[in-house]
């Protein structure tokens, strides 16, 4: 009997690897490949040690409409715009992984620290450039929306965008201080003069956040809406700022900020834009790990939150697709599955340290419960799924091949010379059915649909497009499962 069962999984898997799905993804593999990612991302003067080599220098004049030096930091996206608001949140997602998984980086951990220092580096300088401003986009949206042009043949208007004592914006602000506060960790031993530079400044942006309230949505209107709304308010980045600089400092003030913005939300999601959940459940560590009372109302809010995810929860409210894949919303729904997915892993990690579990209703919920989800959600996006296609693209053979991304879809410089204009990427490259010519190694894609399934079609931007915020919250569950292989 055990023999034929061991003949029939053999087999499956055999069935499987036909397929283009791997049985065991290679977590090492990807971990690699969703950090070279981030190297197609950057904007400003490249490295000598550049190997996404179809990319060149771009936007070296970024800032100089406002008389200061914006270059650096990286596209959020498919565009060839800089959004601080998703990229800082990609930043603290990168440190919060090497924080938490730093051990089971490997040979990782310094393209991880390369990673993070090169939009920290362009966060520095939107903080520190003019007294009384925090820089946070360069580029106009509406303009560069209308173009398919690459990087490094842009001519749209880089238009500068800040936020102000008389036009707030505490929730760039404060997601900013966070992506700061965090990094400043990771470089606490290897770098601490730079960590103790990004701490400073980390306490001086949260204090602007405080001090002048309110969202950057309503200051900078279309600059930011709809791309990047704060549709959830600023209260739950004060809250995820106010606790990444406690994490940072240990401080009573932070403490006390932290106690007095509260943890009254419900959330079910955690994202750029959402942080309730991400907040919940870095505080939630001091109760489990380090025994503390007073930090027990987030490990009631996490175990909530878990409640909300898990399929088999009396409370879920959380779809899964028939293939398993957790499924939030019809735009970009990878974005959510990998942020939700750190979650699962670092909570399960602090509940393994404790033995903690907890109960959603009637069901016993472990360590290993989180986990396992956890590890669906990541073993789908690599290729184990209905399609046996890889959500990550250069992984495996079946992966995305017309991506919605401008440089990856357009010749490189090397191929193409000439100046590509403003219209000029839509014919023949944008509307050709051809896979993209440059492989953006390690990005992931927007994702399939409620149905597992995805066209690979380049306008189809909900599905096709990779973002930075995506890959950032997958670094940390990759780390994590590369431990495990």
């Amino acid at each position: 009997m055990r023999t034929s069962l061991l003949f029939l999984l053999l087999l499956t898997c055999l069935l499987v690897v036909v397929g283009n799905v791997q049985c065991n993804p290679n977590y090492r593999e990807a971990l690699a490949k969703s950090l070279l990612f981030f190297q197609g991302q950057r904007s400003g003067r490249l490295p000598p040690d550049q190997q996404i080599t179809w990319r060149s220098n771009s936007g070296l004049s970024d800032g100089r409409l406002a008389n200061v030096d914006l270059s650096g930091g990286y596209y959020d996206a498919g565009d060839n715009v800089k959004f601080n608001f998703p990229m800082a949140f990609t930043t603290t997602m990168l440190s919060w992984s090497t924080i938490e998984y730093g051990k089971r980086f490997g040979p990782q951990m310094k393209e991880a620290r390369v990673a993070i220092r090169y939009t920290t580096d362009y966060l520095l300088k939107c903080a520190t450039a003019t007294p009384g401003r925090l820089y946070v986009g360069v580029g106009d949206p509406n303009a560069d929306h209308k173009c398919w042009e690459r990087p490094e043949d842009m001519d749209t208007v880089r238009t500068v965008y800040y936020v102000s004592s008389n036009n707030p914006g505490s929730d760039v602000a404060a997601e900013t201080a966070a992506a700061l506060a965090a990094a400043s960790i990771v470089f606490r031993k290897v770098d601490p003069t730079y960590s103790k530079l990004l701490l400073i400044t980390s306490q001086k942006v949260y204090q602007f956040a405080l001090q002048y309230q309110g969202s950057y949505s309503n200051s900078l209107g279309s600059a930011v809406c709809p791309f990047y709304c704060s549709y959830s308010g600023f209260k739950d980045e004060l809250l995820w700022g106010a606790a990444w600089l406690f994490r940072a400092t240990n401080s009573i003030y932070y403490y006390n900020l932290v106690k007095s913005l509260g943890a009254d939300d419900q959330p079910d999601i955690f994202s750029w834009d959402n942080k309730y959940a991400g907040a919940h459940v870095l505080l939630s560590r001091r109760a489990l790990l380090n025994g503390d009372k007073n930090f027990d109302q987030y490990r009631q809010e996490a175990d909530n939150f878990m409640c909300k995810i898990l399929p088999n929860s009396p409370s879920s409210t959380t779809q899964y697709t028939q293939g398993g894949l957790m499924f939030k919303l019809p735009d970009s729904n990878l974005q959510y599955v990998t942020s939700i997915t750190f979650l699962l892993t670092t909570y399960s990690k602090y509940m393994s340290a404790t033995k903690h579990t907890f109960n959603c209703g009637g069901v016993l919920v472990t360590p290993n419960t989180l986990r396992s989800i956890a590890k669906r959600q990541a073993n789908y996006i690599l290729g184990k799924n209905p399609l046996g296609m890889s959500y990550m693209v250069g992984y495996g053979q079946n992966y995305p091949k017309r991506i919605h991304h401008r440089g990856s879809s357009l010749p490189s410089l090397a191929a193409h010379p000439q100046t590509i204009g403003c219209d000029g990427g839509f014919n023949p490259f944008f509307h050709s059915f051809n896979p993209n010519p440059n492989i953006l190694v390690g990005a992931i894609v927007g994702g399939p649909n409620q149905n597992d399934g995805f066209p690979d079609n380049r306008d189809d931007y909900s599905h096709s497009e990779p973002a930075t915020y995506i890959n950032g919250a997958f670094v940390g569950p990759l780390a994590y499962f590369s431990g495990t292989n």
